[in-house]
C-alpha cells in the first residue's frame, strides 16, 4: 500500500504536489470512487484522472554568460526575468554564471529526478577552453576520474569516468555522466589549468544546434 499522491508520482502522471492538488480539485478516481487526499491505494487499484489536466511543454535554451540560471542576487539577472517564454517554467539542472549553453526549461516537475539522477547516466557534453595547452596525460587524467573537493581526505571526491576530446591546443570537449557542483572547473584546477570558457552543447538527445544565446525552442520529450 502506499499514498495515492505517491503512486502517481510512480506513474508518471503527476508530482506529488500536482497529484494532491488534482485530488482536490475533485479529478481523480480510485476504482470509480473519488479520490481523497492521504488515501492508500494498492498495485491493483485502478487510478485514473477525469477532465482537462495541466499542459506539459518543454524548451531548450542557450542560457548566455552572465545570467544565473535561479535566485539571482542584488543585480544579477536570471532566466526568467530576461527571456520571454510563452508560460511559466523552470530551469532542469543548472549551470552557472560564467558557463553558457543548453538548458531545459519546462512547466514539468515529473522529468526532474529522471534528468538529474546520478543514477540515470544521462549523457551532458561541453566544449571548453583553458588557459594552457592541453596534451593527452591531460586527456588521460581527465577521463579516468580526478580527485576534486576540500583539503581534507574525508571532503574528496573523485569524479567518474568520463570521455574527452582534445579539439585544439587549449582546448577540449568532455562528455559527462554526472553533475556535481562546478565540476569540469574544479577537475581542470585540480590539474593545473583554469577554465577561461565553458559552454554546454548536449543533454541526452538534445543538442543545442543554432541556438544562439538569449533564444530558445520548443521541443517534444
Amino acid at each position: 500500500m502506499e499514498r495515492i499522491n505517491v503512486a502517481l508520482r510512480n506513474t508518471g502522471k503527476a508530482t506529488r504536489r500536482e497529484a494532491d492538488e488534482l485530488i482536490s480539485a475533485g479529478k481523480v478516481y480510485v476504482n470509480g470512487v473519488k479520490a481523497t487526499l492521504g488515501m492508500q491505494v494498492s498495485p491493483t487499484d485502478q487510478i485514473e484522472i477525469r477532465g482537462k489536466t495541466k499542459e506539459y511543454r518543454y524548451f531548450l535554451y542557450n542560457k548566455p554568460i552572465g545570467i544565473v540560471t535561479t535566485q539571482p542576487q542584488g543585480d544579477e539577472k536570471d532566466i526568467v526575468s530576461t527571456s520571454k517564454f510563452p508560460i511559466k517554467v523552470f530551469p532542469i539542472g543548472r549551470l552557472d554564471k560564467e558557463s553558457s549553453g543548453l538548458l531545459i526549461m519546462t512547466n514539468d516537475g515529473r522529468i526532474t529526478d529522471d534528468l538529474l539522477s546520478p543514477d540515470k547516466d544521462h549523457e551532458k557534453e561541453y566544449i571548453v577552453n583553458v588557459d594552457k595547452m592541453v596534451t593527452r596525460i591531460f586527456k588521460e587524467k581527465m577521463e579516468k576520474g580526478v580527485l576534486i573537493g576540500g583539503d581534507q581526505k574525508l571532503d574528496q571526491y573523485k569524479t567518474k569516468p568520463c570521455k574527452v576530446q582534445l579539439i585544439g591546443d587549449k582546448s577540449f570537449s568532455i562528455i559527462l555522466t554526472e553533475g556535481k557542483n562546478r565540476q569540469i572547473r574544479r577537475m581542470t584546477e585540480a590539474l593545473g589549468f583554469k577554465v577561461m570558457k565553458l559552454e554546454r552543447t548536449r543533454i541526452g538527445k538534445f543538442m543545442i544546434g543554432k541556438l544562439k544565446p538569449g533564444e530558445w525552442r520548443e521541443v517534444k520529450m
